[in-house]
């Protein structure tokens, strides 16, 4: 005689997750799962309560993250990229770590009112290895995704221009002669 499966109920579903989870309101975090405080290395003390801003590198970033996901919604209220995002606390504090981020807006209309957003930590096949600036740092998400300057100005607001002087410092610092030999560097760093 077989054994009866044990329940599952959706704040267990939430919490033994694969992956990170969080749950917003006005881009504070009011719950997250294991993976998002083991990814940080943070105590729900630290996080709970919390703005996003503490997982961001610099204010900048945070700011201009959430621009971008405000503008790039899609209809359902969905948004993904990978982005730079910084450890905590733990013995890695500080340390800053590509991140796979997707989540959603419950309300497309009032993107940050709240959300469900997971994190995928990409550190284990992509680290960084040159010191990037924060513009530096969403460029190189941007490229990664395929885009041209110019959807890259339009999406941070700059010129092309400018994302192509960022993308020539970028070049430099990876020993990179092509845009796609950059991307595949940013890939396999």
């Amino acid at each position: 005689m077989s054994e009866t499966p044990q329940f599952l109920d959706y704040q267990t579903a939430f919490d033994m997750a694969p992956i990170g989870l969080v749950i917003s309101r006005n881009r504070l975090m009011v719950d997250c799962n294991q993976q998002v405080l083991d990814m940080f290395g943070a105590t729900r003390e630290q996080l709970v309560g919390q703005s996003f801003e503490v997982l961001y590198p610099t204010h900048d970033e945070f700011e201009r993250t959430g621009a971008r996901i405000v503008a790039s919604l899609n209809g359902n209220g969905w948004y993904a990229d990978e982005r730079v995002m910084k450890r905590t606390g733990g013995p890695r504090r500080g340390e800053l770590f590509w991140c796979h981020v997707s989540g959603r807006a419950l309300n497309p209309r009032q993107p940050h009112a709240a959300g469900i957003w997971s994190f995928e930590d990409l550190s284990a096949r992509r680290q960084l290895k040159a010191d990037l600036t924060a513009r530096e740092r969403e460029i190189a998400a941007l490229l990664i995704e395929g885009l041209t300057s110019k959807q890259i100005g339009k999406r941070l607001d700059i010129s092309p221009r400018t994302v192509d002087v960022y993308r020539a410092r970028l070049m430099r610092k990876y020993d990179a002669a092509t845009t796609p030999l950059l991307v595949q560097k940013l890939l396999s760093a």
